[in-house]
C-alpha cells in the first residue's frame, strides 16, 4: 500500500460546531421544559383557573395539545442533533409567536416568550452562517 492510501482522514468538529451542538442541546432542555408545562396544564395539575383540558376554551385546547406533543418531539430532535429537530422547534416557535403576538386577546401577552423565540432563532442563524463561512473553500 502506498503512504497516501493508508492514511485516514479524521474530521474533527470545529469549536463553533461544538458550541452549536451544545446550544442545540440547551434549546432541547428548554423545549422539554415547555412541553412538560403544557402537559401539566392539560392534565389539570396547574393551579390556574380554566387550566384543565375540559375547562379550556377551544382555542387553548388546540394550541395546548399541539404544543404538548411538538415541544418534547423538538427536544428529542435537537438533543440528537437531528436535522428535523430545528424544524419542529421552528413550528413550535412560530405557533407561540402567532398565539402571543398575533392573538393577545385570546392567549394573553407573553412578550418574554416571543422575544426568547426570536433570540434563539437569531442565534441559530448566526451559528449556521459562521459554520458555513468556516467550511467554505478558500478562493485563490
Amino acid at each position: 500500500m502506498s503512504e497516501v492510501s493508508s492514511r485516514r482522514v479524521v474530521l474533527q468538529p470545529s469549536g463553533v460546531e461544538v458550541i452549536f451542538a451544545w446550544f442545540q442541546r440547551l434549546v432541547a432542555g428548554y423545549c422539554l421544559f415547555f412541553g412538560v408545562l403544557y402537559w401539566i396544564k392539560l392534565v389539570g395539575f396547574y393551579p390556574g383557573s380554566l387550566w384543565r383540558f375540559d375547562l379550556m376554551p377551544v382555542h387553548w385546547q388546540v394550541a395546548a395539545v399541539m404544543l404538548a406533543v411538538f415541544f418534547p418531539f423538538a427536544a428529542a430532535g435537537l438533543w440528537m442533533l437531528a436535522s428535523w429537530g430545528p424544524v419542529i422547534w421552528f413550528i413550535c416557535a412560530v405557533t407561540e409567536i402567532v398565539m402571543y403576538a398575533g392573538f393577545p386577546e385570546l392567549f394573553g401577552h407573553r412578550l418574554l416568550i416571543v422575544a426568547s423565540h426570536a433570540g434563539v432563532a437569531l442565534l441559530y442563524i448566526v451559528f449556521r452562517v459562521v459554520i458555513y463561512l468556516q467550511k467554505r473553500p478558500a478562493r485563490a
